[in-house]
């Protein structure tokens, strides 16, 4: 058992890329030429498609290895407590909140996050900051948010503690 997630790129970005292509094309077209402005526009639709599928190819995934997020690990071992973050709680601790040592997976497109700490005390990052579609909320008033992420966690963790001598 086990999660992932694909912090795809939304289709807004995708109509936002095709309009800057065709914004460059008429461009170069009346500034040079229709050839070049071909030639231009095609390299620039390449360009820009590149890109958005390697921006939005960041992956979260959860399984007995432990959390990666773009392709760094979190082994469980070393893995804290996690806590959901809001869109209001995420944009807070990305800014006056924010420790700079935090490895961050951001995607700016993705308003929520789980936070997850880190206890490894060789480790320079206190906690990992992660965007994610995946989170539910529990109505508990001691508790903040609840991530399923955080439950997925729980329960590889005590899979593994189970199958261990």
């Amino acid at each position: 058992m086990g999660y992932r997630e694909r912090l795809r790129v939304p289709a807004a970005w995708w109509l936002i890329g095709l309009f800057f292509a065709v914004s460059f094309v008429t461009a170069v077209g009346f500034y040079i030429s229709g050839l070049v402005s071909v030639i231009a526009g095609a390299l620039t639709v390449v360009g820009v498609a590149s890109f958005l599928v390697w921006y939005g190819s960041a992956q979260v995934v959860v399984d007995e290895r432990g959390l990666s997020a773009a392709g760094s690990v979190l082994e469980w071992s070393w893995l804290g407590t996690a806590t959901a973050r809001g869109a209001d709680a995420t944009r807070r601790r990305l800014g006056p909140e924010a420790d700079h040592r935090a490895y961050l997976v951001i995607r700016g497109y993705i308003a929520t996050a789980v936070e997850l700490a880190v206890n490894d005390p060789d480790d320079p990052h206190p906690y990992w900051l992660v965007s994610t579609r995946a989170y539910f909320a529990i109505s508990d008033r001691s508790r903040q948010t609840s991530v399923k992420l955080c439950c997925l966690t729980s329960t590889l963790r005590m899979r593994r503690m189970r199958s261990m001598p």
